[in-house]
């Protein structure tokens, strides 16, 4: 649609008046008070960006989808007072509460009451309110070839109940959006809160003014993926630390979990957690995989990919003591997932002890015993799992520290192992 261009700036539409997120809109929306006992006390998260008064947060809900949304807006598709109608949308299975939603700093990264808006505040969505969920619970069959490869060989027999004769696995399984407390999230990292805030309003380029011009919001709705949850087997389960809890999570690899590329071991260990919790969950136990969008190492796919030319072009090839040190030359950091926040989705669903823990990084071991969570056995990826040009990987990290009840890589072998070229 043509917009007359604005006299004062030739060349750019004339949008009319703007109004800047630094705004005092919101002043007399209803408290958020993290941490409270109940969804009540609590308050909701109001993220709307058509009554301003309202609102409560910093940013909006969708997490990256926010700008699809303003794209659909833009284009006419979808409308700015468009309230969603949450009939029949209730999760198919009832989560908590639990102990840990009523720490403020036990959970700082997702809202423990954003499943249950539609039933805590009918009052206020009825009024107009403009209240959304952050976390939708559903059912679902989840079929893979590898279970079915595993069905094949024995090593899984349907069950009728878990498993079925078609190689599907019944699962419960949950979406949640991003939602950060500030305070909390700037105690992870061991900064204060302002300068969170002005590194989160800087290094964004400015997208959000409310992070250093409204110190009274302290909810912040990051543009950033969320996370999915598999359960196998009952829900209330993961809470009861008698129950055999089998559990992997896992950060998005999309080139491997979706599309089977070979150059790491991403999805062979999915796949094989998400065998180890049907197994798991037969003997009477439950099984959880939590999936985070953190492609990349967080760095993102361009600068993998970016990663991935240099390993193969380096003098001498791809070899596995040169794994770590390409990374950190094109990104300038090794990870960026930093897992301080990672827990929170595992307290959200009451969890105290993960008896089997299929994962070899010591980073999300870390995080997860030190946010109090029992760890009894870790699960390692059989070898038979590793595609032969994700041995480079696997070595390096093993060298680096990662869980391994083989032996350890020493500086020599590290040399010797390499991945094909381009």
């Amino acid at each position: 649609m043509a917009r007359e261009s604005d006299p004062r700036t030739p060349g750019v539409p004339n949008l009319g008046h703007i109004r800047l997120t630094s705004h005092s809109g919101g002043l007399h929306a209803p408290t958020i008070t993290w941490g409270a006992p109940t969804a009540a006390a609590r308050g909701p998260v109001i993220g709307t960006t058509s009554t301003r008064a309202h609102r409560n947060v910093i940013g909006t809900h969708s997490g990256s989808y926010s700008v699809y949304r303003a794209l659909a807006v833009a284009a006419g598709a979808l409308s700015r007072e468009h309230r969603a109608d949450l009939t029949n949308t209730s999760p198919t299975d009832a989560i908590g509460p639990y102990p840990q939603w009523a720490d403020p700093m036990a959970i700082v990264s997702l809202d423990p009451w954003g499943a249950a808006v539609a039933d805590a505040f009918p009052d206020e969505i009825a009024a107009g309110i403009d209240i959304r969920p952050t976390i939708a619970i559903t059912k679902a069959h989840v079929i893979l070839p590898e279970i079915a490869d595993a069905i094949a060989k024995g090593r899984l027999v349907p069950d009728g109940e878990i498993l079925l004769d078609s190689g599907a696995a019944l699962v419960t399984k949950a979406a949640v959006e991003p939602v950060w407390y500030l305070p909390g999230v700037a105690d992870r990292f061991g900064c204060s809160e302002a300068e969170l805030r002005r590194v989160l309003f800087e290094e964004t380029g400015g997208m959000y003014p409310e992070l250093v011009t409204r110190a009274d919001l302290s909810v912040f709705l990051p543009p950033i993926g969320g996370q999915t949850v598999y359960i196998f087997g009952d829900a209330r389960d993961l809470a009861d630390p008698t129950v055999e809890l089998t559990a992997r999570v896992h950060d998005e690899c999309n080139g491997s979990d979706v599309f089977g590329s070979d150059i790491c071991t991403c999805r062979p260990y999915l796949t094989h957690a998400i065998e180890e919790c049907i197994l798991g969950t037969q003997r009477g136990g439950v099984g959880l995989v939590a999936y985070s969008r953190k492609e990349g190492r967080a760095l993102g796919e361009v600068t993998k990919f970016l990663v991935y030319n240099a390993r193969k072009r380096q003098a001498g090839g791809d070899t596995a003591d040169q794994y770590f040190a390409r990374t950190e030359c094109v990104a300038g950091v090794q990870d960026m997932r930093f897992q301080e926040l990672m827990p929170d989705i595992l307290h959200w669903f009451g969890i105290r002890k993960i008896h089997r823990l299929v994962s070899m990084s010591n980073m999300k071991y870390d995080a997860i015993t030190g946010s109090g969570i029992e760890v009894g056995e870790r699960v390692n990826i059989p070898d038979d799992l590793v595609p032969a040009d994700a041995r480079v990987e696997i070595d390096a990290k093993m060298a680096a520290g990662y869980f391994t009840p083989g032996p350890v890589p020493d500086a020599d072998q590290l040399r010797n192992v390499k991945g094909r070229g381009l």
